[in-house]
């Protein structure tokens, strides 16, 4: 690494791009197909200058979620390894809601079985009672078969068409 394309070389900006990318490949521990800034769990990456700190700040999807021990470290692993130091901070407010999720979040969580959450904009009731499609034949005609799936943020349905039971990400 010469002098010029050192840590010192960058600009707040190159570093902030440069953190985001590492960010991508932080993987949340309990859907190993989403990265945590798809996932609208990283809010904002800031650099003091070219050659750091930088600051993370993350929000839970559940206040109480388990995973975050282990997204904070890794976060903090994944900053750390562009050669400079890194703050992870964790804001509660505003919430996290199943609408930070990007589109490219929702069609992986298909893929891997999970129906993803529809977007509410807030009108929550309605987005807990409307239809759930399954994730593997695309039909509406589900039942709820228990409240809590593998994780707090996720439930067990079957699908009254194909009979998969999958589960889905509830909206937040």
């Amino acid at each position: 690494m010469t002098a010029a394309s050192g840590p010192a070389a960058r600009t707040p900006a190159d570093l902030v791009a440069a953190a985001w990318e590492a960010l991508r490949g932080v993987k949340d521990p309990e859907i190993p197909v989403l990265d945590v800034v798809e996932l609208g769990v990283v809010r904002d990456v800031r650099a003091e200058g070219g050659a750091g700190p930088v600051e993370v700040t993350i929000t839970p999807t559940f206040s109480a979620c388990p995973a975050m021990h282990v997204i904070t470290a890794e976060v903090r692993s994944a900053v750390e390894s562009l050669g400079v130091e890194a703050r992870v901070v964790t804001r509660l407010s505003p919430p996290w809601t199943s609408d930070d999720m990007t589109d490219e979040a929702r069609e992986k969580l298909r893929a891997f079985g999970i129906a993803p959450p529809e977007r509410h904009g807030g009108l929550l009731e309605i987005a807990l009672d409307a239809p759930v499609r399954c994730p593997r034949c695309g039909h509406p005609d589900t039942r709820l078969r228990n409240a809590f799936g593998s994780a707090l943020c996720r439930e067990i349905r079957t699908c009254r068409a194909c009979g998969e039971t999958f589960e889905r990400f509830k909206p937040l």
